[in-house]
């Protein structure tokens, strides 16, 4: 499947995505655009979210999600309300199938691990709740409480993953339909706990939804590697076995370094990604802290090759 050869259209690849991502950087007149790495990210200065934002805010905030695929916001102290009422801005705030919302806040889902809690939640390379018909659109994550360190979040560049394939891959690619279950082992291990404090629906209940492989995203038309290890199980009409020699191969080659960033949460620190072109992965090295997390997810919509 020619990983070889491929490195050399992973190194053009990214040093021309460096370069664009740098220059769009500089096309913004009221907020500031600071890329991290050269595949995807972007930390987002001169807004203060909790001061109702003006429409041309929210909208170069927009444009730069989609540029750098997940931006970041340092030092945005705002409540439960104020983070719903932005997300309501960006996009259709919904609730996580699988366990409660905060009072009064059902939109929000509280990502926690306590100190002696050895599981994280979603602790896995995946793109969120891919077993939906209609999976999110995007992902508003909220940093409320941290550890002094440990507990970062890498983020992959499906875009690139797809783009660096050989095209004799891609045209084996391009028919499939990827199967996804929310019963995937790993994925439930990672839930299970939060899920049994403030259940919501049975967790071991699986939802089941299929989705193209290539996907094509609605609003820039760039396609790219829609497969995630928490939740694809197999190819339509293909066995589980069948399949799993080249989703291990998808898996491994989606989250090369090179596709991926790499950010150290502080308190009151906002992440928003966009769940239709990357993966995230939340390590889990920071055993006996806690870290508490407010997350949104926004609608999405059927997904099309």
């Amino acid at each position: 499947m020619g990983r070889l050869g491929n490195v050399s259209q992973a190194g053009d690849a990214g040093t021309q995505n460096q370069h664009s991502r740098e220059v769009l950087a500089m096309s913004y007149t009221h907020i500031d655009v600071h890329p991290i790495s050269g595949a995807l990210g972007a930390e987002i200065e001169g807004v203060d979210l909790a001061k109702d934002p003006s429409d041309d805010v929210i909208a170069e905030i927009r444009k730069a999600w989609l540029e750098h695929l997940v931006i970041f916001f340092r030092d945005q102290q705002i409540t439960p309300a104020q983070q719903v009422a932005i997300a309501e801005r960006l996009g259709d705030p919904v609730e996580y199938p699988f366990v409660q919302g905060l009072e009064g806040f059902p939109v929000i889902t509280p990502i926690v691990k306590l100190e002696h809690e050895t599981v994280n939640f979603g602790g896995l390379w995946h793109t969120d709740t891919t077993y939906q018909e209609r999976p999110p659109m995007a992902t508003m994550l909220y940093a409320r409480e941290v550890p002094r360190y440990g507990g970062d979040t890498l983020f992959a560049n499906c875009y690139l993953a797809y783009e660096t394939l050989t095209d004799g891959l891609k045209a084996t690619l391009e028919p499939l339909i990827g199967v996804n279950s929310s019963a995937k082992n790993r994925e439930v291990d990672t839930r299970v706990i939060r899920a049994a404090e403030a259940p919501k629906e049975d967790v071991k209940v699986a939802r089941i939804a299929e989705h193209p492989v290539v996907r094509v995203h609605p609003e820039t038309g760039r396609k790219s590697l829609y497969v995630s290890h928490a939740h694809t199980t197999h190819f339509k009409g293909w066995s589980e076995a069948e399949s799993r020699p080249l989703l291990e191969y998808l898996f491994a080659h989606q989250v090369r370094p090179e596709f991926t960033c790499r950010f150290r949460w502080e308190a009151d620190s906002i992440a928003l990604w966009d769940n239709r072109c990357t993966l995230h992965n939340p390590i889990n090295d920071y055993q006996g802290h806690k870290r508490v997390l407010h997350r949104i997810t926004f609608a999405g919509q059927k997904t099309a090759a």
